[in-house]
């Protein structure tokens, strides 16, 4: 099975729909959406449309805390001001389907070998940012599975474990397969297709291939222009179009 795995992508359509076309030409068996649908960007509607029709077939789909915050207005309350600014547009142009959808999402999906989870497994509803070897290492024991896929820091990352069973971090080379044994336990955070934030404009995903035990991860340029210029046209913060602009 290969798996392409999209988080964070944050009501960017234009994003999505070239990380799907994207995947599709790499043959892709299936798709994970990994938390965080919505929230600053422009289209919520239509992204989540997008991911419901790839659920009814069989994708799978996690809760972010963006989606959370949607749905339940105190999540949003421990959220910035830019942040919260965008949730509460965001709410306000959902409808009740929309948010049943969300609402029905699950915090954590286990498919053998596999564990998918917004932030961190080890407790994926406080929404815990896996930034470093630590809490590599917690949210891997939590979820005791040779492989954690996660968004959350909007940066792409490989967590594997060495001799001593520690977390190194890894920083991936775009579309470079790295070979990833189960014998060692692996945490990857695929990176924000919507919002990407390490200098680089482009989209990020990631596909894991079960079979032949190795995960890609992947940079997609799209027309961040257009998605700004949305994010500007809606009246969201100035600063959600600067991010789509710098990657950052």
């Amino acid at each position: 099975m290969r798996l392409a795995l999209f988080a964070d992508v944050h009501a960017n359509l234009e994003a999505l729909t070239a990380c799907l076309a994207h995947a599709e030409a790499a043959g892709v068996d299936g798709h994970a959406f990994l938390g965080d649908l919505v929230g600053y960007g422009a289209d919520p509607v239509a992204v989540l449309e997008l991911v419901q029709a790839h659920a009814e077939r069989g994708a799978l789909v996690v809760l972010g805390n963006h989606d959370a915050a949607v749905i339940e207005p105190r999540e949003a309350a421990t959220m910035n001001p830019t942040a919260e600014e965008a949730v509460r547009w965001t709410r306000e142009r959902l409808g009740p389907a929309a948010r049943a959808f969300l609402g029905g999402l699950p915090l954590v999906i286990r498919r053998d070998p596999l564990v998918l989870v917004h932030a961190s497994a080890d407790a994926p509803g406080e929404w815990a940012y896996v930034t470093d070897p630590l809490h590599a290492q917690r949210s891997l024991a939590a979820a005791g599975a040779p492989y954690v896929f996660c968004g959350h820091v909007h940066e792409p990352v490989l967590y594997y474990t060495g001799a001593a069973d520690r977390p190194v971090a890894f920083r991936p080379v775009p579309g470079v397969a790295i070979p990833a044994p189960p014998r060692r336990r692996w945490l990857a955070v695929v990176g924000s297709a919507g919002q990407p934030r390490d200098g680089n404009t482009a989209a990020c995903y990631a596909i894991v291939d079960v079979a032949r035990a190795s995960i890609t991860f992947h940079r997609v340029p799209y027309d961040w222009p257009a998605a700004a210029a949305k994010v500007r046209a809606a009246g969201l913060p100035e600063r959600l179009a600067q991010r789509l602009a710098h990657g950052e």
